[in-house]
């Protein structure tokens, strides 16, 4: 587990564990104590607490009590108020996780945040991704490394950190959202993935695992390319509408004319499109038959003159700036994890 934390960031740099008290952020803190010293780095801790259980001040009390136990310095317990504004309360909980996190990482000028996922998070995130059927997105899992954000763990297995903790005499915390079964996830956990063990074999995990990689750097080659004709193909017109050229669109293969719609979207007005939406755009460009303007989420798209019009459909999201298309680092939407106990999953 040590060797993971090798060249996560550079001698010198701080680097912060996403801390709970569970046994794969606490088995990580203690990796992260003992390594990161050795290679020139400093280690502290980020402890959040969702306020959504009973007794969770005084768990995130202790697991920060745990981190300066082992050494780590500097560590921060952050409260946040969780918000549902729709998406839902676990969404809601890693949203605000996610921004808390990241807020404490540019205050204290921590180079990385370290997370706790293992391997049977990704194989779990896979299955999920599977089941929403949403395409490659969801099945390429989470990334070991999204800017500061580093999972040092998903080539681990869960029962991994558990030996480690015991071996070290660390007492973890065990999350009892962990066993609520109104949790996808949970019914993955324990009854899933245990049934694809015995009907399929031993080794689903980790061949869930080398999917998502595979995944990955399938859709990160073919996000690299689309980008690149986006800003081939891409202007801006007057009225501050992003202009697409059909012509250079329809020459594309339809894996790279979905993601050059997407990026536009997504890029130039923060508007994520599903498949249907982006289809229904490149349907202007291959199947032109005098359609009107199509009205998504938060954009209007049209046809004329050979090119494609992206307008905000709100006036007041007009933008007179010229349109950004630079890859962006963000939490990604589809790395849902169940479980709010604050390690920053």
């Amino acid at each position: 587990m040590r060797v993971s934390l090798r060249g996560v960031a550079r001698e010198g740099d701080l680097v912060l564990v996403a801390l709970s008290g569970g046994p794969d952020s606490l088995a990580l803190a203690a990796a992260a104590a003992f390594e990161c010293p050795r290679a020139g780095m400093r280690a502290g801790a980020v402890i959040i607490d969702h306020q959504l259980q009973p007794g969770s001040a005084a768990q995130a009390e202790r697991a920060a009590s745990q981190a300066r136990e082992l050494g780590l310095d500097p560590v921060v317990v952050e409260r946040v108020e969780v918000v549902d504004d729709g998406a839902g309360p676990e969404a809601s909980a890693r949203a605000a996780r996610y921004g808390a996190i990241d807020r404490i990482r540019e205050s204290l000028g921590a180079t990385a945040v370290l997370l706790g996922h293992t391997l049977d998070d990704q194989a779990e995130t896979v299955l999920l991704g599977l089941a929403r059927g949403s395409g490659g997105k969801s099945l390429h899992g989470m990334a070991a490394v999204n800017g500061p954000l580093v999972r040092p763990l998903l080539g681990i297995r869960r029962d991994e950190t558990h030996q480690a903790c015991a071996d070290q005499g660390l007492d973890a915390w065990h999350d009892p959202q962990n066993d609520d079964e109104q949790f996808k996830r949970v019914r993955i956990r324990t009854t899933v993935m245990p049934m694809l063990e015995r009907e399929l074999g031993p080794g689903i995990a980790q061949a869930l695992a080398r999917t998502a990689t595979t995944l990955r750097e399938d859709a990160e080659t073919l996000d690299a390319l689309a980008l690149e004709w986006a800003n081939e193909i891409i202007d801006q017109d007057a009225a501050g509408r992003i202009t697409l050229d059909v012509g250079g669109l329809v020459t594309q293969p339809a894996a790279l004319r979905q993601r050059i719609c997407r990026i536009v979207a997504e890029q130039g007005f923060g508007v994520s499109l599903s498949r249907a939406h982006t289809m229904a755009v490149s349907a202007l460009a291959t199947e032109w038959r005098g359609q009107g303007p199509i009205d998504l989420p938060g954009i209007r798209v049209e046809r004329a003159d050979g090119q494609l019009f992206f307008g905000a459909n709100r006036p007041d999201a007009e933008s007179d700036a010229e349109p950004d298309l630079a890859p962006d680092v963000r939490p990604d939407a589809d790395e849902t994890i169940d479980r709010r106990d604050g390690r920053g999953d």
